[in-house]
């Protein structure tokens, strides 16, 4: 089993190293309705899922389902447009995959982004929040299994999942780009249901300050293989105690496009200094 790991990660990297004519240090993963940000990278190649050895394929609308090696405000940098849910039906290793790869072929900081439904009462719709802390609802755990001590140890510690650094670095750059970041705790669900008002009320009082499908699996991965991990969700539905809004897949897309172009700029104005 471990050695079936190791070759298909090794299989996905030479593959990788042998294409990339740049060698970024930032992997970017866009979250639902926020492909926006392609639109500013300098493209160097862009290579569909289905041809990478061993890569699955996005399913859901408003995935792309491309790895993008460009340039970004001069950086160089990698986009997955387009991401792997456990929703889908994938096993959580498979979910995990792309982060697997990325030390092999260079990458040390991961970039995560997604859509979420916010449970803060002083949370409003196209609100960004900052992910300081996580919770894993997923009943499951993507480090499951046999552990390869040579990709990370077998009890990772996760006192700091989200890099203080890079939040920091967040808060100054929205405050110089006049950006009104939130920050607050997400909890990781499975899906693919919105939740009912009753789990709004149960995540909140957890701790939770937003809700989403996807997130931590990638971020508990991208830890065990010793990357640095920022994370934002883009608020585009409500579930605050008293007032849920009932929600739709096209409304989040819709809401996560709205607020897409600030994160475009923070993102975009973040990566010289990471």
């Amino acid at each position: 089993m471990l050695e079936e790991k190791r070759q298909r990660i090794a299989q996905t990297v030479e593959y990788l190293n042998n294409r990339k004519t740049i060698n970024p240090k930032i992997a970017i993963v866009l979250g639902s309705g926020l492909g926006g940000l392609t639109d500013k990278i300098d493209v160097v190649d862009e290579i569909p899922y289905k041809e990478i050895p061993n890569f699955p394929v996005s399913t859901v609308e408003g995935h792309k389902g491309t790895m993008i090696f460009g340039r970004l405000n001069g950086v160089e940098v990698l986009v997955f447009s387009g991401r792997f849910h456990y929703y889908e039906g994938y096993p959580m290793d498979v979910v995990t995959f792309p982060q697997q790869i990325l030390p092999g072929i260079g990458v040390k900081t991961v970039i995560l982004s997604n859509a979420a439904g916010g449970m803060n009462p002083t949370f409003q719709v196209g609100d960004i929040m900052l992910i300081r802390d996580h919770i894993n609802h997923f009943f499951t755990n993507p480090l499951i299994g046999p552990n390869d001590d040579e990709l990370g140890p077998r009890f990772p510690n996760m006192s700091e999942v989200y890099s203080h650094r890079l939040v920091k670095l967040a808060q100054q750059t929205g405050k110089k780009l006049n950006i009104h970041l939130q920050e607050g705790v997400y909890i990781g669900v499975s899906g693919p249901c919105f939740e009912t008002p009753a789990e709004y009320k149960m995540f909140y009082l957890f701790g939770a300050d937003a809700v989403g499908m996807s997130t931590v699996p990638e971020a508990i991965m991208a830890r065990h293989r010793g990357l640095e991990v920022f994370a934002l969700s883009v608020i585009t539905d409500l579930g605050i105690i008293g007032r849920v809004e009932k929600a739709s897949h096209e409304e989040v897309l819709e809401a996560a496009a709205a607020a897409g172009p600030q994160v475009v700029d923070l993102i975009y104005n973040m990566v010289p200094e990471i």
